[in-house]
C-alpha cells in the first residue's frame, strides 16, 4: 500500500508517517521504480502501536524502548515494567503540576466579575503580580 492508504488506514497523517522514519520508529518502506513508497501490513501494526503508544502519553524515546522489546520477545518483561512505572510517576507528577495550575487559574477568575472595566480587572492585575513575584 502507498503512503495515503497507510495513513488512512491507522488514522494519522502521511508527514506523521514521515517523521517517524526519520526518528527511526517505522522501519523503512520499500520503494517501487518510480520512488513512491511501499508499505505492508508490518508496517500498519508498527504505526498503530506507536499511535497508541503516544496517546498514552509515551515519549518517543521510550517508544523505541518498547519495540526493541518487541524485536526480542524472548526477554523478562521487568524492564518493561519499570519504564512503565516511570512513566506513570512522571504522569502523576504532571497531574499535580495541572491541579496546582488550575488552582491558581480558578484563584484569578475569582478576583474579578464581569462588571468591571479592563482597568480594574482582577485578572490581569493578578497575572501581572504573579509576573513581578517570580522575576
Amino acid at each position: 500500500m502507498r503512503i495515503g492508504q497507510l495513513a488512512q488506514l491507522v488514522g494519522v497523517e502521511t508527514q506523521t508517517i514521515r517523521f517517524y522514519e526519520k526518528q527511526g520508529l517505522l522501519p523503512p518502506p520499500d520503494r517501487q521504480e518510480n520512488g513512491y513508497r511501499i508499505y505492508t501490513e508490518k508496517h500498519g501494526e508498527r504505526l498503530a502501536f506507536i499511535r497508541h503508544c503516544r496517546i498514552l502519553g509515551l515519549s518517543l524515546a521510550e517508544i523505541h524502548e518498547l519495540q526493541s522489546f518487541q524485536d526480542d520477545p524472548h526477554q523478562p518483561c521487568n524492564a518493561i515494567n519499570a519504564l512503565l512505572d516511570d512513566h506513570i510517576s512522571h504522569m502523576r507528577s504532571q497531574i499535580t503540576a495541572l491541579q496546582a495550575l488550575e488552582k491558581q487559574l480558578v484563584s484569578l477568575r475569582a478576583s474579578c466579575n464581569n462588571n468591571r472595566e479592563v482597568d480594574a480587572c482582577g485578572v490581569l492585575a493578578g497575572i501581572s503580580e504573579g509576573s513581578l513575584h517570580q522575576q
